[in-house]
């Protein structure tokens, strides 16, 4: 079983976290995780472009020119594809862009980006967050403390009573907040540094309880990702 150091809010060593091997040492499959991360941005299209036919576009109901006699090409309506104004060949029209990705799947595409992030040394582990109001100066604090820069993804274990911690990350432009429940494919893969809090890593082996979307990655591999 791999182990990660710990690290208080002031950056000093806490001890270190036990990783859960069914999630942290699973195989990296690329073509997987690719796979799921496609799926999971084809499902937030809106799918509303729509073009219009020559059938759907006003006008064009008179034969410019008769058919014969004039040298030029014969055309039967102004409303044509190849005409200035005239309808769209093949063009798209409203659809659901949604692929079906089943529990397996995203469960082993979740595990292959945690054990990347692990691999890579993306992956930090912070005692607790935790205080009273929130304040973004006490998390840029803590960002510099342990040294994370770039686009970071803050996993915590549910939301907080207070709120605080989220509200005092969610003004800082590089950092997005996530729960050990709702954790996705996506966003592990985009984030540089990857930040739990302890709790969080606990939970992710536990059954989701108080998180807002999905299911936990729980010890029997009952990972849900959020997609998109």
């Amino acid at each position: 079983m791999a182990s990660i150091e710990k690290r208080d809010v002031a950056g000093k060593k806490a001890g270190s976290v036990e990783l859960p091997a069914e999630i942290f040492e699973s195989k990296v499959s690329v073509p997987l995780m690719h796979q799921v991360v496609v799926a999971g941005l084809a499902g937030i299209r809106a799918g509303t472009h729509s073009t219009k036919t020559r059938a759907q576009v006003r006008g064009g109901g008179r034969k410019p020119w008769r058919q014969k006699g004039t040298g030029r090409a014969r055309q039967g309506s102004i409303r044509s594809p190849q005409w200035v104004g005239g309808g769209v060949a093949h063009g798209p029209t409203p659809r659901d862009h949604s692929q079906k990705i089943n529990k397996k799947m995203r469960r082993g595409s979740l595990r292959s980006a945690l054990t990347d992030a692990l691999q890579s040394g993306k992956l930090a582990v912070v005692d607790d967050l935790d205080w009273s109001e929130p304040k973004t100066k006490q998390a840029v604090g803590v960002l510099r403390s342990l040294e994370l820069a770039g686009r970071i993804l803050l996993v915590l274990p549910q939301p907080t009573e207070s709120g605080s911690v989220e509200k005092s990350f969610r003004n800082l432009p590089n950092v997005k907040i996530a729960y050990s429940g709702g954790l996705g494919t996506y966003d592990v893969l985009l984030a540089d540094r990857v930040l739990f809090t302890d709790a969080a890593i606990d939970r992710l082996t536990g059954p989701p309880a108080g998180s807002p979307t999905g299911a936990s990655v729980g010890s029997a591999g009952q990972a849900e990702e959020v997609a998109g």
